[in-house]
């Protein structure tokens, strides 16, 4: 699709006449009940995602309809290239128009999911949505190595637009009771996740995510370094916060997978409880999207991805302490 009448396209989606878009998209907040739905647009049709998310929005009375998609594939990464044709079917199913480039598509959306499997075209891909001044979530990996973490959140700056990224794993109820100080100061915790590792990737962005954005949640940020220990059972990862306390992630690699792990604090522990699926996640995403407020502090994001660039160089060292400091 080349040019596009903003009006003619919205009108001929499922959206109706009611959704015409606002033409400043920092308006969202004060006028999204004054139309049916604001118009989200998908960046990145190679993952599970871009249909879980596709479906939750659109089957709820929420505001917000997902109504134009974006695809690219990675032909070097077999759960882009292998399932990107199955999901890109169901989201048209759903009655979403596929776009010929991420431009078309931010003439019809105000507000962005970049799902794109790929975290090395998140920085390209993010960068362009910046600069239309619309708002964006970006789901995990933020991008594929920490240099492209940090310039990610830097053009975000430089444009003057807000944006996030997590894993599912943030908001599940357990971790955020004890963010919101259910036990008192955390003192330490262990958490757990599968792991899974993509060559093109720093080695814990690309499923490690899961299990230290838990870590996080709960313990906070002001690690000062880490070390790891790896086995053909389990990749461990040991943090020292600045407060004394310990964090520890245990990535699972062999044997009963799940996502959990337990919390230590000044009144008390708890265990973190399981998976609750993507629900709870989505809707601070469509918060966000409504306020422009970011959920979670870009400092605590870029930490996370410190974290787990610290644990890369302390795994070719054999293990040693890393300083989070400086990288």
């Amino acid at each position: 699709m080349t040019s596009i009448n903003r009006r003619k396209f919205l009108q001929n989606t499922t959206m109706g006449s009611m959704a015409l878009a606002v033409s400043n998209p920092f308006q969202l907040a004060a006028n999204h009940n004054r139309r049916k739905n604001v118009p989200v647009g998908v960046i990145g049709l190679d993952t599970s995602h871009s249909v879980a998310f596709t479906k939750y929005i659109n089957e709820r009375d929420n505001g917000f309809e997902v109504v134009a998609a974006f695809t690219t594939v990675s032909k070097d990464i077999p759960s882009s290239y292998g399932r990107v044709d199955k999901f890109t079917e169901e989201v048209k199913a759903a009655g979403v128009k596929i776009m010929d480039s991420i431009e078309s598509l931010l003439e019809v959306c105000d507000c962005i999911l970049l799902e794109t499997n790929d975290g090395r075209l998140h920085l390209e891909q993010a960068k362009k949505v910046f600069s239309s001044g619309k708002r964006v979530f970006i789901d995990k990996p933020v991008a594929a190595s920490f240099e492209d973490v940090k310039a990610i959140y830097q053009a975000a700056e430089d444009s003057g637009v807000t944006t996030f990224s997590c894993s599912g794993t943030r908001y599940m109820s357990k971790p955020q009771e004890v963010r919101k100080g259910a036990i008192g100061e955390v003192l330490g915790a262990d958490t757990y996740s599968p792991i899974s590792y993509e060559p093109s990737h720093s080695d814990l962005y690309w499923y490690g995510i899961h299990g230290v954005e838990l870590l996080y949640t709960v313990m906070n940020t002001g690690c000062q370094r880490v070390r790891r220990t790896t086995s053909t059972k389990f990749d461990t990862v040991v943090g020292e916060w600045a407060n004394g306390g310990i964090g520890t992630f245990r990535g699972i690699l062999e044997g009963e997978k799940g996502y959990g792990g337990q919390a230590f604090g000044t009144e008390g522990m708890i265990d973190l409880g399981s998976w609750e699926g993507y629900d709870p996640m989505i809707e601070v995403i469509m918060e966000y999207f409504r306020t422009g407020k970011s959920p979670i502090p870009p400092a605590e994001t870029v930490e996370i991805y410190a974290f787990m660039e610290a644990a890369r160089i302390s795994g070719q060292r054999q293990g040693d302490w890393v300083e989070l400091a400086g990288l």
